[in-house]
């Protein structure tokens, strides 16, 4: 049940989550459609590039950097914290939880097969 169960994760995968703000929405109807987002990061104010659609102007978002922003030149590429993977939340521990939940109950299932039915009680 160690953090490693499925393999250490790598140094790619960690990002760096802050809090956004939708600058320039995009409605939903075209394809590859990139909001603008606004962040602070070290005192600094900049802009990202989000790739999704259907949020609010000033509609707050927690992002995941991959990249340092001050590196470099125009928006970044952000993706949301929720769906980006190597964000640390509390799913990996509820999944783990609940892959030991489920092999304890396939294992007791497997000896109650192979057990038989009881002949009777004493």
């Amino acid at each position: 049940m160690g953090p490693s169960l499925f393999g250490p994760a790598s140094a790619a995968s960690e990002r760096q989550v802050v809090d956004a703000t939708v600058v320039e929405p995009v409605d939903c109807t075209a394809a590859d459609t990139e909001e603008t987002v606004r962040f602070r990061l070290q005192g600094k104010i900049y802009k990202g590039l989000l790739s999704g659609c259907g949020h609010d102007q000033d509609e707050k978002l927690s992002i995941a950097l991959a990249e340092d922003p001050s590196k470099v030149d125009g928006p970044v590429e952000v993706a949301l914290a929720a769906t980006e993977p190597g964000v640390r939340d509390l799913r990996r521990p509820v999944g783990l939880g609940l892959l030991t939940l489920g092999c304890a109950g396939g294992g007791t299932y497997a000896f109650l097969l192979a057990r038989g039915p009881r002949s009777g009680l004493a």
